[in-house]
């Protein structure tokens, strides 16, 4: 008698954030804090931190898929 074995397949999407988002608190520019690793992209889930050049507060985003579609569209205008 063979046991059962479940396949869990598990769709990763990468995913590189915007370099510059604008700051919630100011309306300045708040700049990605560490350069992406080729080796290690940006995954669904992971968080990308962010700091604003004028008011210096810090950001914490998690990346979700919906990124790629703001991706596609262009970073903001400022």
């Amino acid at each position: 008698m063979q046991g059962n074995s479940a396949t869990t397949r598990r769709r990763v999407i990468l995913v590189q954030p915007v370099d510059v988002i604008v700051c919630v608190e100011c309306g300045g520019r708040a700049h990605l804090l560490y350069v992406p690793d080729p080796e290690s992209p940006y995954v669904e889930g992971d968080y990308a931190a962010y700091r604003c050049e004028e008011c210096m507060d810090r950001f914490d985003l998690e990346v979700t898929a919906e990124d790629v579609a703001d991706e596609e569209r262009g970073a903001p205008e400022f």
